[in-house]
């Protein structure tokens, strides 16, 4: 080891598909009603601990801010308690007619809460809002919960087909992936499919390829058309890098070992390496409700494993909570790995507060792994709090210019209300466009109350240059009391906006989502 320290119930309720003159708009509740909407991750295998337990809705009015105990179920983070369908949505200013398909967002969205003491916000049932723009009108808002097993049941719906081993209504992600629509989730739960109008489709296991966990955040390199996966699953003594090959089916796994069974979120990917960061949250079985715990007792590790083959070379590093990958890109004798970090301890399970608690503000960092010198140098490029970092995803794995991050204010009060760590100076709300190059960035600042969601980039038709295109992000309109999605000009971050569409209802904050193009 290297070391080194620096730095269906055959019924659904209707989906509305049909078209209509002027702006309307269904409700469906969690009971099947119909009403008028209003405005908000051999032999039985065990489930993951974050699975065991079940959720169950929340039907108080949301706060104006989450200060409340349980902060994960208030405010901006309120579940929804309807499924709506809307077409003809109001525009301020103009959609770009090259926009042609939807946009995409997953995240948990608890279908009844009975016991708030039960209740963590990463096992809510996943729930995905969608948008879909198409010759500069937005025709439709959809939001649809995943139907697991566990969701059709709630919703009074039987489930189609056989029930998956570690079913789960996946909340973490949703993704375009060969025509297909993936919701993913991590730690055990294959991905669901769902069909263009956010209908569940059912399972998906790349073409009946993928035996066992996958994960909730994939790499897709677009020169070799491969899609990337790191999958963990509480009784492996490994975790296993999964490639889905150009004809859409998952290859042998490469497993490579692990102590303690740890918590692996995300990681990273260059032209020659898969980068596993082997953080020291690991799982304990007697945790309640999320069983993965800061370890001090794990070190904290950086792998490369080459992807042509070969033994994961280690590099060990002081602790932080590795949370999102930015990019990674191989640099001659270096391998660069840009990410967004939390200072040490992260607690994934909270501390009671129905969501994780963080000791500080996350912030992009940057590892260098010196490759002939043997160590890595840890470097902070931003300190202002950030999170849900993006790029031109054609650049997957390849050295990128510009990169896109979110800042909800919200959300840094609930992850740090336990310590109180987070002066009111570092709040905002506001999306960043990083000049990587120059080492600057711009800003589009939004008012108080208007949690902002992570961006994504979504390039011009005929674009040329890597940051000619769009950035669109939800962002709640606390005056409406509902959801706006804004489109931004990249190569103007900090001008108006170019459109503003109106939701009928409120986007929780939640994870992460996809531009998927039409054809």
């Amino acid at each position: 080891m290297n070391r080194h320290h620096e730095s269906g119930h055959s019924r659904t309720p209707t989906h509305g598909t049909g078209k209509h003159d002027g702006q309307s708009h269904e409700a469906h509740t969690p009971q099947g009603r119909r009403g008028r909407g209003s405005g908000q991750c051999g032999g039985r295998r065990p489930r993951p601990g974050f699975l065991r337990a079940e959720a169950q809705a929340s039907r108080r009015a949301p706060r104006s801010g989450a200060t409340g105990a349980v902060p994960f179920l208030e405010g901006a983070f309120a579940p929804v308690t309807e499924e709506l369908t809307t077409f003809d949505l109001d525009v301020v200013g103009r959609i770009p007619h090259d926009l042609d398909g939807r946009y995409l967002r997953n995240g948990p969205n608890a279908l009844g809460v009975e016991d708030v003491r039960a209740h963590h916000w990463m096992i809510g049932d996943g729930m995905v809002h969608g948008v879909r723009l198409r010759g500069g009108r937005a025709e439709w808002y959809r939001n649809r919960w995943v139907r697991s097993s566990q969701v059709t049941a709630k919703l009074g719906e039987t489930y189609p087909g056989r029930v998956p081993p570690d079913d789960f209504a996946c909340n973490t992600h949703v993704i375009p992936y060969k025509g297909r629509i993936l919701a993913l989730q991590e730690g055990g739960p294959l991905p669901y499919e769902l069909d263009g109008e956010l209908g569940t489709v059912g399972p998906y296991d790349f073409r009946s390829t993928l035996d066992g966990a996958f994960a909730a955040h994939t790499k897709y390199d677009e020169a070799a058309d491969e899609l990337h996966a790191i999958a963990y699953y509480p009784t492996w003594d490994h975790v296993r890098h999964i490639v889905i090959d150009r004809t859409g089916r998952a290859g042998p796994a490469t497993r490579i070992p692990v102590a303690d069974a740890p918590m692996m979120h995300d990681f990273a990917l260059t032209e020659k390496y898969v980068v596993i960061v082997d953080v020291p949250i690991t799982f304990d079985g007697a945790a309640a409700i999320v069983p993965y715990v800061w370890n001090d007792s794990h070190p904290m590790r950086i792998g490369l494993l080459p992807r042509g083959g070969g033994t994961t070379r280690w590099f060990e590093i002081d602790p932080v909570y590795y949370s999102h990958t930015l990019n990674a890109y191989d640099h001659g004798d270096t391998v660069v790995v840009e990410y967004i970090g939390f200072p040490a301890p992260f607690h994934a399970a909270g501390r009671g507060m129905g969501g994780p608690t963080a000791t500080g503000s996350p912030a992009l960092d940057r590892w260098t792994i010196d490759l002939r010198a043997d160590r890595v140098r840890s470097t902070r490029l931003d300190d202002r709090p950030q999170e849900f970092p993006r790029i031109n995803e054609s650049l997957v794995a390849r050295r990128h210019r510009y990169a896109y991050t979110a800042s909800a204010a919200e959300m840094w009060r609930a992850y740090e209300a336990v310590d109180g760590a987070c002066p009111d100076e570092k709040l905002g709300n506001y999306l960043v466009k990083h000049d990587m190059l120059r080492g600057r960035g711009q800003f589009h600042r939004f008012p108080g109350g208007a949690a902002v969601s992570e961006p994504v980039f979504v390039p011009r038709r005929g674009a040329r240059d890597e940051d000619d295109g769009y950035v669109l992000s939800y962002v709640n309109d606390p005056d409406r009391g509902a959801t706006d999605l804004v489109i931004l000009s990249a190569q103007d971050f900090d001008g108006h906006p170019l459109a503003r569409i109106r939701l009928p209802g409120r986007v929780p904050l939640g994870f992460h989502g996809s531009w998927i193009a039409d054809a």
